[in-house]
């Protein structure tokens, strides 16, 4: 009977472990598919009147993830904000899982089904080496591309201007940030322009001097764990508690630009930072 006794003990003493592990595996599994949508209400001084209440949904960094089948639940996700555009600032698919042609019409035709969508590339989609490919296939599918170039964008008989650039990581040669923005600047004046950019860590001192007056970037996650008093805890390339990661940002030198960083979607386990729809609100002061 002792004997018997003794061979249970370790069994027992081995369940609060397990428990905790099972406990742990579940919390991270929901940490990491549950979308949260982030509402913000932006004020600008120059606003044209006619987008006073537009809604833009900006997504980012996917990953070629998935939030139910075929991404049912992101799409309903998204409709559900209503939005007037939606915004995707790059890493739709990841190097890393190969290209994966019918994941990308079907986040393409899930999106631009709810609202116009602009998209701007992000380093993986450069990394992958099938830029030509994608691109075909993200117009053939409604799309719109922006490729260091800029489109009008009306409401209510009033126009701003969209822009957007390409990642880093594209083509030797192309045109520079700068560049845009004086296109920008040539064709529509001192009118109210937004900016597409996918890196975070190049506003600061770089992306806030062009002139937008606001800047829309993602590839920081969240700064993927976000620990009390941080601003997360690694940096997209590994950085140690890196900045810019989540939400509205100055530049650090008092520069008039702003930035809004979303945490996006996929890429590497997060911890207290749930895969985020952020629906910005553009008001005028």
């Amino acid at each position: 009977m002792a004997s018997h006794l003794r061979k249970r003990r370790p069994l027992r003493a081995s369940l609060p472990v397990l428990l905790a592990a099972i406990l742990l595996a579940v919390f991270l599994w929901w940490d990491n598919t549950s979308l949260q949508v982030t509402e913000a209400d932006p004020v600008f001084s120059d606003l044209p009147a006619g987008f006073d209440g537009c809604r833009i949904a900006v997504l980012s960094d996917l990953h070629s993830a998935s939030f139910g089948p075929n991404n049912q639940t992101l799409f309903e996700t998204v409709a559900r904000q209503q939005p007037d555009y939606i915004f995707y600032l790059g890493d739709l698919e990841d190097q890393y899982r190969g290209r994966k042609p019918e994941y990308v019409a079907e986040v393409a035709d899930g999106l631009t089904a709810i609202a116009p969508t602009y998209y701007v590339t992000g380093n993986h989609e450069w990394a992958s080496g099938q830029m030509p490919q994608l691109r075909q296939l993200l117009e053939e599918t409604g799309v719109t591309y922006l490729s260091n170039t800029f489109v009008p964008l009306e409401r209510n008989g009033d126009t701003i201007t969209l822009a957007g650039i390409d990642d880093p990581n594209g083509y030797a040669g192309q045109k520079s940030p700068e560049e845009v923005a004086g296109e920008v600047k040539e064709a529509a004046g001192d009118g109210f322009w937004l900016l597409m950019a996918h890196r975070n860590n190049l506003f600061d001192g770089e992306y806030c001097r062009l002139g937008a007056d606001l800047v829309l970037s993602g590839h920081g996650h969240g700064g993927i764990w976000r620990l009390p008093f941080t601003d997360g805890l690694l940096g997209a390339g590994g950085q140690l508690l890196p900045g810019f990661t989540n939400g509205f940002y100055r530049c650090t030198d008092g520069h008039g630009a702003q930035v809004f960083v979303t945490r996006g979607l996929g890429g590497i386990p997060r911890l207290f930072n749930h895969p985020q729809v952020a629906v910005l609100t553009l008001h005028c002061e």
